[in-house]
């Protein structure tokens, strides 16, 4: 069974950073694309980041526009674990983090993510 399992949220001041970890568990395949949804109080589901895995790939990324040069991706291949690290913090970033998984190795915010995580929740509050 797949699980994903979120950490490191909190409260941050505007301007601060965080770091969320999701480790991942409970599935074989070499193809996958991995990486972090958000939902804000009133307002729709949207993408923040994702990162592809193939066999012998550093993966290709994708990021929102809202957070490009602040947040970055990145994965440890050998625990399965893939970090968001999230830089100059603004209060627009607010919301319950999840982290999703899909099959197939592209970063696509359109394609189906099969298992989320429990959600993670970042307040950014002076």
């Amino acid at each position: 069974q797949v699980r994903l399992v979120e950490s490191g949220g909190g409260l941050v001041q505007p301007g601060g950073s965080l770091r969320l970890s999701c480790a991942a568990s409970g599935f074989t395949l070499d193809y996958y694309a991995i990486g972090w949804f958000r939902q804000a109080p009133g307002k729709e589901r949207e993408g923040v980041s994702c990162i592809s895995s193939s066999p012998g790939s550093l993966g290709s990324t994708l990021y929102a526009d809202s957070v490009k040069g602040r947040f970055t991706i990145s994965k440890d291949n050998r625990k399965t674990t893939v970090y968001l690290q999230m830089n100059s913090l603004k209060p627009e970033d607010t919301a319950v983090y999840y982290c999703v998984i899909g099959w197939g190795s592209s970063c696509r915010w359109e394609k189906t993510w099969d298992y989320w995580g429990q959600g993670a929740q970042v307040t950014v509050s002076s």
